[in-house]
């Protein structure tokens, strides 16, 4: 099962990455998806990029409901564990 999650920006590096706040763990994601990204701002995350931004108070309660559900943390364990680059090597040799 895939699942895409919602991560604040902390930091932009350039135009293609920046520093997401992914449930009180800081990783750099790709947000090159993304026009006129802000620090502050929500996106929706799925396996290392930002695939569009949320509204900050949507965001809220969808973490809110993973952490009542106690799945936050497994949600996030699974995305620290994929890295973007490996993730496109993983599904160009299928």
């Amino acid at each position: 099962m895939c699942l895409a999650i919602p991560v604040r920006i902390e930091k932009i590096l350039d135009a293609e990455l920046a520093i997401a706040d992914i449930g009180g763990v800081r990783k750099e994601i790709n947000v090159a998806l993304i026009a006129d990204l802000e620090v502050g701002d929500y996106v929706i995350l799925h396996v290392g990029y930002a695939l569009n931004k949320i509204d900050p108070q949507e965001a809220e309660r969808t973490l809110q409901l993973f952490a009542e559900l106690g799945e936050l943390e497994q949600i996030v364990e699974g995305h620290l564990e994929q890295d973007p680059s490996e993730q496109e090597h993983a599904e160009s040799d299928k």
